[in-house]
């Protein structure tokens, strides 16, 4: 433990000190002329004019937040393709005695404690070591991965309805279209001709 500590500390002073000893090289050798350019905030690029204090897009809002929610209910699969891919373990006919335990062991630590020393149920384990025992047959492996797999599609799929209501939203397109929001234009009649009434009298 005294070595591991030891070789923490000594990375850290070298680290701390390979950035110190740079800083203080560049100080020394590199130039100093201020400019009025150089003291200004941005340097490059067209020159600041007017106020910061504009208005943000909240389009930007809006797809920030979308991003974390799918991103977070993604997450959840990780746990999910653990327990999936032991129970898939576990389904195998051909899984050696001591590797199955140990998957049992990860699945059900509560099920599989450590008894107190001496006790009774210490020595029976200790007869009993050589006797594979299994917590999960194959065939409820199977079935309990079936099962995972049914629970997790059906979340994935409340998560492409929700993408899919989003979509046709338009919640996820920069620039909404205005097809469904144009306002119903009522043409004007065309004005009529002065000449019509005298028309419609000389022909009576």
């Amino acid at each position: 433990m005294g070595i591991i500590l030891a070789a923490l500390l000594i990375f850290a002073v070298v680290g701390a000190g390979f950035v110190l000893v740079n800083l203080l090289i560049g100080k020394l050798i590199r130039p100093e002329r201020p400019e009025p350019e150089k003291l200004t905030v941005y340097e490059c690029g067209e020159p600041s004019v007017g106020t910061a204090w504009v208005q943000f897009d909240v389009r930007y809002y809006v797809v920030a937040l979308l991003f974390v929610i799918f991103d977070v209910e993604v997450a959840f699969f990780f746990p999910w393709a653990v327990v999936f891919g032991k129970y898939v373990g576990l389904a195998d006919d051909t899984l050696a005695p001591h590797q199955r335990q140990a998957i049992e062991a990860t699945l059900f630590p509560e099920r599989i404690a450590a008894p107190e020393p001496g006790s009774a149920s210490e020595t029976l384990r200790t007869d009993a070591a050589s006797i594979p025992s299994s917590l999960v047959t194959p065939k409820q492996a199977l079935l309990w991965g079936w099962l995972a797999f049914v629970d997790i599609a059906v979340f994935f799929g409340v998560l492409l309805i929700g993408y899919a209501y989003l979509w046709r939203r338009g919640d996820i397109e920069w620039v909404r279209t205005t097809r469904g929001n144009q306002i119903l234009r009522i043409e004007p009649a065309p004005p009529k001709s002065i000449l019509e009434p005298e028309t419609a009298s000389l022909t009576a």
